[in-house]
C-alpha cells in the first residue's frame, strides 16, 4: 500500500461510506462531513506523516493506539565487511526506526478473535 492508496481509502471512508458512523474526536474536522476530497484526504494524510516524523527526528516514539509503536534507535558502530570486495569495513553508528506492532494488530493479520474484557480463557 503507498500514500495513494491510503488517500483514496481516506475519502471513501468519510465521504459516502462512513458518515453513518460515529466518530471519535477526529484529528481533522471535515472527516465528519460529507464529500471529502481527494485533495483535502491527501494535505490530511501529509500532516498526518509530517507529524509523525517531527516526532521521530525529535527522537520520541510515536504510539498509534490498535497499531504499534514508531521507536528510535541507536546503533553503534560495528565491523561488517563490503559485499562485493570482501574488505573489512566499520559501518558508523547511527539511529534507525523501528516498528512494533500492537497485539491487537498482531491478533487480527493471525485471524484471533477479539478477547472480551473480564473473559477468562
Amino acid at each position: 500500500m503507498n500514500k495513494a492508496h491510503i488517500v483514496e481509502s481516506l475519502r471513501r471512508k468519510f465521504s459516502s461510506e462512513g458518515a453513518g458512523k460515529p466518530v471519535q474526536r477526529p484529528l481533522f474536522p471535515e472527516m465528519q462531513s460529507r464529500g471529502l476530497t481527494k485533495r483535502r484526504a491527501a494535505q490530511i494524510v501529509d500532516s498526518l506523516f509530517e507529524i509523525i516524523k517531527g516526532r521521530l527526528e525529535k527522537g520520541e516514539d510515536v504510539l498509534i493506539t490498535g497499531f504499534g509503536r514508531f521507536k528510535v534507535r541507536f546503533k553503534w558502530a560495528r565491523k561488517g565487511r563490503h559485499p562485493q570486495t570482501g574488505e573489512s569495513i566499520i559501518i558508523p553508528s547511527r539511529k534507525t526506526v523501528v516498528f512494533q506492532a500492537s497485539r491487537k494488530l498482531k491478533d487480527k493479520i493471525n485471524g484471533v478473535e477479539d478477547k472480551k474484557p473480564g473473559a477468562r480463557s
